[in-house]
């Protein structure tokens, strides 16, 4: 399996216009964070997991040639934000994209692309089939995915373990029966926004000590706010087995 950090950043605490903080500044690549997302390869399936506002950029990036599902954790702008733009993936695969969602969050869906869901659509809309999943586990292309279910202040989000992977954004508490699931995966992806608490976001010793405690071979941090500080600066205070995700790094597993 190969995952790729399609962005391992956020839009939250981090000013809109005109940032002009010395990360936002910054000439390191590793400082330069799209929102978060990834994108899983696993037996010639291509899955995306969440379709943030930057999502065309990334799949441009990347050059990503087809899709065969999207997965997304929750209804928050910065999760589905891009969902327009598989009206690409449209045009060239000729087909409409799966989307695999809770059924909540198909209700976000629905109301923020209206127009791709109206009886009478408009010709080019992005076409897609909604799927509800729910807490037990599910497969796309036959390759097993099993939901996470965590906690982002009060709102639940979907994290998934394929494999000996797992990926988690937007948490701020993970149950002790949502961890057994997690436990045994050889690579972890976790969130971790600043250093600073925050309220519906683990922050960075808040998800180093999940990590001591899952034990992964390796994990990485993901949906890094600026306020976190430079890339570099920060990887030198971590455990060695932790790093901080960058947008376009590829794991294999």
């Amino acid at each position: 399996m190969k995952v790729t950090i399609l962005g391992s950043g956020t839009s939250q605490g981090v000013p809109i216009i005109a940032c002009n903080c010395e990360v936002c500044q910054s000439s390191d690549i590793k400082d330069k964070r799209l929102r978060s997302s990834i994108m899983i390869e696993e037996e010639n399936s291509v899955f995306v997991i969440d379709t943030g506002p930057d999502f065309r950029q990334q799949m441009l990036r990347e050059n990503v040639k087809k899709i065969d599902a999207i997965i997304i954790t929750h209804g928050h702008k910065d999760h589905i934000g891009g969902l327009d733009d598989i009206r690409a993936f449209n045009f060239v695969l000729k087909r409409p994209i799966d989307v695999y969602s809770r059924l909540s969050v198909q209700k976000f869906i629905k109301n923020d692309f209206y127009y791709a869901f109206a009886k009478d659509k408009y010709p080019g809309v992005p076409e897609m089939n909604l799927h509800s999943i729910n807490k037990k586990p599910f497969k796309i292309n036959n390759i097993k995915i099993i939901p996470i279910d965590v906690m982002h202040f009060h709102l639940p989000v979907f994290g998934y373990r394929i494999g000996n992977f797992t990926y988690i954004t937007d948490a701020s508490s993970i149950s002790e029966a949502e961890k057994e699931k997690i436990k045994g995966s050889k690579v972890i992806v976790l969130n971790a926004l600043r250093k600073k608490p925050h309220y519906s976001h683990f922050n960075l010793e808040q998800a180093v000590k999940i990590l001591k405690e899952l034990k992964p071979e390796a994990a990485y941090l993901t949906h890094i706010s600026h306020m976190m500080g430079f890339h570099a600066d920060v990887e030198k205070e971590l455990p060695n087995f932790i790093k901080l995700a960058y947008d376009g790094l590829k794991i294999s597993i």
